[in-house]
């Protein structure tokens, strides 16, 4: 596939008259045309500043040599998507994300794309969408937001989250939670902490599918915008050398990515998204890759929610590159990415510039990665846990479930101070069939965490959480509540026991109860039975295959 099937002439007159009807010249017409991916929008807070990198983008193309032509995609923000309805869409809007990039791409014929993300599904639905069209292909993302400041403090849309919680069991004020919310998003980027967008953006420079600094060069930093000019005219190179995506995104790119992920301790949605990828890539990856690359990988760094420390404060340590510098052998340097270049000439002369942010392996946060997978009877198809950013006290908790069957009642009851020290609250029927769409939940963590509870009670589901959530939150419970797994037949009252240092999550329940429950289980009506998620739910993968659509 080429631009030839678009531009030769004569056969391809009537193709160059609609080209020309946008204003290209037949000088334009001669060079390669490549495809900017754009999910520029107004309402998306990462994203409002896309126009800007686009334009970057476009300039450098130009100045190598290429024609380029922005193409839109469509995004979701999860923050403003939390807790209704509407988040029942996002992880499902991954799919037309990677659907509309393929279709954009091949039906206008690009020679080469370069793809501009941001936040959460968007990242990885179009790293999927690159591995599936495989021309030379590049990613830069609009960056991170700065953290806000109150009381000489930063906070970040956690913080806000949390103290919403604190609010409602009466520890901070009205004018107290209204000051937080004035300041804690305080511009363009996606949100500043190691949540998902971040952790994505920082994986997709591992996977070394961008340049260098594309995870962590804040949104309103003029080097952004130099680097989205860099990444125009790397395109050039990578198109001119032929380097598609599947020479960069192999097996050891893979478990690169990976690692940087259990350094960093990012968001447990890289789980479900480095599986999906990993299937378009042809590669294989499975939850026992992610905790054969945990068990030998350190996690290096504690930022927001699981530390104080921001993505800005990564940037000025020294960004990915350093991380991944520190993990030395862990990491197979002779991995190709979109310089052109491996892994090992990129990494030269990189250091860490704070290792307070950075620390080094010996003095390690932990010794294993900042995601955990776990197994057991109620979920023998994994679930996973983001153990960075669980309390110690709670990396082995036994307590009472408190089971709910949708996001919303849990909600109520811990507004309503139901839920009480020692309890393990379910979250069920929110899956990736079920929810349908898997939504995250970060109100129900946060209002825990704020409510002083996060030390003493644990939440499991098998929906998925935000990366901002903290404390012992266990998602993506597989086999899910809609196709009749475990978690559909636990009761209020059981015991469940949770061991995240020996993997492990067992209903203390015997097995005979436990079929017994099983041979009378009724699985729950669909909740949604038109439309786009009714499509979804009947075509979408569990969990533990990363939610794709078969």
């Amino acid at each position: 596939m080429n631009s030839n099937n678009i531009t030769s002439f004569p056969s391809r007159a009537p193709h160059r008259s609609l080209l020309k009807a946008l204003g290209l010249t037949n000088e334009e017409l001669s060079r390669p045309i490549i495809g900017v991916v754009s999910s520029y929008s107004e309402i998306i807070p990462g994203h409002i500043n896309l126009d800007k990198i686009s334009e970057a983008v476009k300039q450098g193309v130009y100045m190598a040599g290429g024609t380029p032509v922005m193409v839109p995609s469509i995004g979701v923000c999860d923050g403003i998507a939390m807790g209704h309805i509407g988040m029942k869409y996002s992880l499902a809007s991954r799919e037309l994300i990677a659907d509309s990039a393929e279709v954009l791409a091949k039906a206008h014929a690009f020679d080469a794309l370069v793809f501009i993300p941001n936040c959460d599904k968007i990242v990885p639905g179009m790293l999927m969408a690159a591995a599936r069209i495989n021309i030379p292909s590049i990613f830069v993302s609009g960056g991170p937001m700065l953290p806000g400041k109150v009381n000489g403090k930063d906070v970040s849309l956690s913080t806000l989250f949390e103290a919403v919680g604190s609010f409602s069991s009466g520890k901070i004020s009205k004018n107290e939670l209204c000051e937080i919310e004035d300041n804690a998003c305080p511009g363009c980027g996606s949100c500043s902490g190691m949540f998902t967008a971040n952790s994505m953006n920082c994986v997709t420079e591992a996977l070394g599918m961008s340049l260098e600094g594309n995870g962590t060069i804040p949104a309103v930093f003029a080097e952004r915008i130099r680097l989205a000019k860099n990444t125009g005219m790397a395109v050039m190179k990578l198109l001119n050398k032929n380097i598609k995506p599947l020479d960069i995104m192999t097996k050891k790119a893979f478990e690169n990515a990976l690692a940087i992920d259990m350094a960093l301790g990012c968001s447990t949605n890289t789980v479900l998204h480095m599986l999906a990828i990993a299937k378009e890539a042809k590669v294989l990856v499975t939850l026992d890759t992610i905790n054969e690359i945990s068990k030998k990988t350190p996690n290096l760094c504690k930022l927001s929610p699981s530390g104080t420390h921001h993505l800005v404060d990564l940037y000025y340590a020294g960004g990915v590159y350093a991380v991944l510098s520190e993990l030395g052998k862990i990491i197979d340097t002779s991995a190709l990415t979109a310089t052109g270049e491996t892994l090992e000439v990129n990494l030269k002369s990189v250091i860490n510039k704070d290792e307070n942010v950075i620390r080094k392996k010996e003095n390690a946060y932990s010794q294993t990665g900042g995601i955990a997978v776990l197994y057991g009877n109620i979920a023998k198809d994994g679930c996973v846990v983001k153990k960075s950013a669980v309390a110690k006290s709670m990396l082995n908790f036994t307590g009472n479930a408190k089971v709910f069957d949708s996001e919303e009642d849990a909600t109520t009851a811990i507004f309503g101070g139901e839920i009480i020290k020692g309890d393990v609250v379910v979250i069920r029927y929110e899956g990736p069939k079920g929810g349908p769409g898997m939504r995250e939940m970060l109100t129900p963590t946060s209002a825990i965490v704020g409510m002083g509870l996060g030390a003493d009670v644990a939440l499991i589901t098998d929906g998925r959480f935000s990366g901002a959530t903290q404390g012992a939150a266990i998602g993506h419970i597989s086999p899910e509540a809609m196709s009749g797994g475990e978690i559909a037949i636990i009761e209020n009252g059981d015991k469940i026991e949770i061991d995240i240092e020996n993997n492990k999550i067992e209903l203390k329940v015997s097995e005979e109860e436990i079929k017994n429950r099983l041979s009378k289980l009724t699985i729950k009506e669909p909740k949604i039975k038109e439309g786009y998620l009714s499509r979804y739910a009947k075509l979408v993968s569990s969990a533990d295959k990363g939610a794709i659509l078969s």
